[in-house]
């Protein structure tokens, strides 16, 4: 029996170092650095980079300098420069800093939205609703991320269903792509194949993406 599974013809890379990765900097990292970085991955021929991060700086200080980023990086033709709009105030100033897609994000762990945003899994999707709205009027791509779906710090397992949920409300928030995010990095193949064929019930598989983390050196089987 043949059982040889037909591989995709194209793959899509969102490089998100430049949010994900940087914003958990100890020391701080200039401006100018950050620029540097997203040019230079721009020019390696990524198309799509997660260049900045619209938060308060309190929360978040590394991102304090995501409008002078995007104000100062060199645009090329066909990039999509992606900026986290956690809220109203967050996506006025992605869109005042011309950015191409907004990202929007919830979690699949009740335990973990409570902990990291103070607010339950429905709050924070209620939250978006603006967000989800405005982008749609003004052009802009937008894409959903849902941490913890493959395990939590706080509650450990995460039911597929509780996936499947938050993918369904950020479909119905009228998402482009939706993430799917190993944020602790313990995913597992099997697993990360259990995780998307359900996430795939409630949302084209052609508009699922996977965020995974080497944390136990599984995210290359995980993709």
């Amino acid at each position: 029996m043949n059982t040889a599974i037909a591989l995709p013809k194209h793959v899509k890379i969102v490089e998100v170092g430049p949010r994900d990765g940087l914003q958990n900097e100890k020391e701080s990292v200039p401006a100018e650095v950050k620029i540097e970085l997203v040019n230079r991955l721009s020019s390696a021929g990524l198309r799509n980079i997660e260049a900045a991060s619209f938060v308060s700086p309190k929360w978040v200080p590394q991102m304090a300098t995501s409008a002078e980023v995007m104000a100062a990086i060199e645009r090329r033709p066909g990039v999509v420069y992606s900026a986290l709009t956690p809220n109203m105030q967050g996506f006025d100033a992605a869109l005042a800093a011309r950015a191409g897609e907004v990202v929007i994000f919830g979690s699949a762990s009740e335990a973990f939205s409570q902990k990291n945003i103070n607010c339950s899994i429905a709050e924070s999707i209620a939250r978006f609703e603006g967000v989800a709205k405005a982008a749609k009027q003004h052009g802009l791509r937008l894409r959903g991320s849902i941490s913890c779906a493959f395990g939590c710090p706080y509650q450990g397992a995460v039911p597929l269903d509780a996936v499947a949920d938050v993918v369904g409300r950020m479909r119905d928030l009228g998402c482009d792509e939706i993430d799917i995010a190993d944020t602790i990095g313990v995913a597992t193949p099997r697993q990360t194949q259990a995780v998307m064929q359900r996430a795939a019930q409630e949302f084209a598989i052609g508009g699922l993406s996977g965020h995974f983390h080497d944390t136990y050196g599984q995210a290359l089987a995980n993709i």
